[in-house]
């Protein structure tokens, strides 16, 4: 079977702009458990109940060859899709980013990997967009992720922690890399201890009440090395959900390891403005990132 093949993808017929769908694994994810039935929206589109990881695939008119892997926040217990991940695809893809949006499992849904979930996901959505990079159009040295809140936490892991092998490998797609190769996390959770351990993120990841270890382990910024990709990284000062020390912690584990990042703060836009649809000085952030890409080259 070839790697494309064995990435299970569902082909459609799409203009410009619109979806395809892949789904992430050949058979049930990896360890079992999670939840039955279909995937449960909220009246703010965000999802939940996610039994079937994948990606959906949004197609610019002229692709650039650049691709970015999107996930939505929502503390690990849902899926900002509608205010969060879409928007940030749309916006990828006219700038001729591909853009693929992962649905990931949820910890809190009773997987048998518990925390180790969304990680699994996130790196099999690396490789299965690098074993489709000629059938987009990629090129495979040019993927990137975009997290927000709990997402920016899973994209920094991803790009953290790429050497961890978070699952026994199940096809020939696992023989391809699960780095990215630039990262970008608005309002990211960095830090699961004391005092930042009030998120969703950290009930969800390692409960109410974490040993000190576990804490550690599933904090961002203690991953850092010198193997991380450059990161952008976009908070508001006056962000009430995820403080925004966590992330002055991540700028500085990042220049500490060396590791080229730029830290754009914000005095005013709160949690959650995504794209930018808050009316404030942080709706620059998008277009801050483009030239950041071009100075990576990763727009040509």
């Amino acid at each position: 079977m070839g790697l494309a093949a064995a990435a299970a993808f569902v082909p459609r017929t799409h203009a410009a702009g619109g979806l395809a769908r892949l789904t992430l694994w050949p058979g049930q994810p990896p360890g079992g458990g999670g939840p039955a039935g279909a995937l449960v929206q909220d009246d703010g589109g965000a999802v939940s109940n996610i039994a079937t990881p994948t990606l959906e695939v949004f197609l610019p008119q002229k692709p650039s060859g650049a691709a970015v892997l999107v996930a939505g926040g929502g503390g690990y217990r849902r899926i900002s899709l509608v205010k969060e991940a879409y928007p940030a695809a749309y916006w990828l893809a006219a700038q001729g980013i591909t853009a693929f949006v992962l649905t990931y499992r949820l910890p809190s849904e009773n997987w048998t990997d518990g925390p180790a979930v969304a990680v699994q996901d996130g790196q099999r959505a690396l490789r299965v967009i690098r074993a489709h990079a000629d059938r987009f159009g990629l090129d495979p040295n040019r993927i990137g992720v975009m997290g927000f809140s709990a997402g920016g936490h899973l994209c920094g892991m991803i790009a953290a922690r790429s050497a961890f092998r978070s699952y026994a490998p199940v096809d020939a797609v696992d023989a391809l890399s699960a780095r990215p190769d630039f990262a970008a996390l608005i309002y990211p959770v960095v830090s699961l201890q004391p005092p930042f351990d009030t998120t969703n993120t950290r009930r969800s990841l390692v409960g109410e009440t974490p040993t000190p270890e576990a804490s550690a382990a599933w904090s961002l910024h203690t991953h850092v090395g010198a193997d991380c990709p450059s990161i952008f990284l976009v908070q508001a000062d006056d962000d009430q959900v995820v403080a925004p020390q966590q992330s002055r912690i991540l700028d500085e584990a990042c220049r500490g390891a060396k590791v080229m990042v730029e830290y754009h703060r914000f005095a005013v836009g709160g949690h959650g403005f995504g794209i930018g649809n808050a009316e404030a000085s942080v709706t620059l952030w998008p277009r801050l990132y483009r030239l950041w890409l071009t100075s990576l080259s990763v727009m040509r």
